[in-house]
């Protein structure tokens, strides 16, 4: 069950703002146990609103939507949980969990079940994408809609920084496991893919990436991170049936993309077109993580097109 009991209506600080007062949705924390783990989330907004489900990307957690949930609350319920491995979601050891793609999606389908959530658009930013992406093949109904934050399904999209992450893939050799290690999974391996292609790097607040970097260093958590680098080749497997569910179902898609990704290049965003012809692209002048320099373009840029395109289909 739930630790944080669930709770009708909106929750709001109201601060006093010059002569007049402003309000902003609460975030309240929760864990819930479900496929045999006790699940970290965050969650705001009012309980009969329409559902946003957060899922994030490696090696963040939910805490990367910290200023975006409060941005959305408003009109929506938005919920972000922890994916296994990452943030403070909790793995018993006796539980043997298997860190693949599909045990994550199996997890978080769970958890949506635990939840009672029916009916939700998903935003997928880096693994949040192979996670939701699977989640619609298996659920289309779903999914009311599709936010895509840097989360690829395209061949195309794989930039040039995945170079060493390929060669893993070909030679899972532990030599080339030592190089990920030791070049990725640091805190300036970390503070890299945030800050790349930031206009101004500085601008970046270090509580993102510091708070990364130390849930990196638990115990065995290298180890699990390793062994999704090398089940990511699975995701890449799966992307002509990630493409295929485009295709026949055309969930309404905005892809918004921070253009100077080193691992998921503007062609992935634009490739969402090919098969969604309605696709709404946009990009925005910063790197991997663009909630973190951008975060209030893309929450607007989230509100207009939920506002439109659920409106549209009778889920406003």
């Amino acid at each position: 069950m739930a630790e944080a009991a669930s709770r009708t209506g909106k929750q709001h600080a109201t601060q006093d703002h010059g002569a007049g007062r402003f309000s902003v949705p609460v975030t309240s924390i929760h864990k819930v146990e479900v496929d045999g783990l006790r699940v970290f989330y965050r969650a705001a907004g009012d309980s009969d609103a329409p559902v946003i489900l957060l899922l994030h990307g490696f090696p963040t957690s939910s805490f990367m939507f910290r200023e975006l949930i409060p941005r959305l609350a408003n009109d929506y319920r938005v919920i972000a949980p922890d994916l296994p491995g990452f943030g403070f979601t909790e793995v018993p050891a006796e539980r043997k969990y298997a860190y693949t793609f599909d045990q994550l999606a199996l997890t978080i389908e769970a958890f949506t079940q635990a939840l009672k959530l029916s009916r939700y658009a998903v935003y997928v930013f880096d693994y949040g994408a192979p996670t939701g992406f699977r989640l619609a093949m298996a659920h289309p109904d779903r999914i009311t809609a599709i936010v895509s934050q840097n989360g690829n399904a395209y061949e195309e999209g794989l930039g040039d920084a995945w170079a060493p992450i390929r060669q893993y893939w070909a030679s899972p050799t532990p030599q080339n496991r030592d190089v990920l290690r030791n070049n990725i999974l640091t805190l300036e391996g970390t503070r890299w893919q945030y800050t790349h292609g930031v206009a101004n790097p500085e601008s970046v607040p270090p509580e993102s990436y510091t708070l990364d970097a130390a849930l990196l260093e638990r115990p065995y958590n290298k180890e699990i991170q390793l062994n999704l680098f090398l089940d990511y080749a699975s995701n890449v497997s799966l992307y002509p049936k990630f493409q295929e569910y485009f295709r026949k179902s055309n969930p309404p898609l905005l892809a918004i993309w921070g253009k100077n990704d080193p691992f998921f290049v503007p062609a992935g965003a634009e490739a969402f077109r090919k098969d969604i012809p309605n696709a709404q692209v946009q990009f925005v002048d910063t790197g991997h993580f663009a909630l973190e320099t951008h975060g209030t373009e893309i929450a607007a840029a989230i509100r207009d097109f939920l506002s439109r395109r659920l409106a549209a289909v009778g889920n406003a």
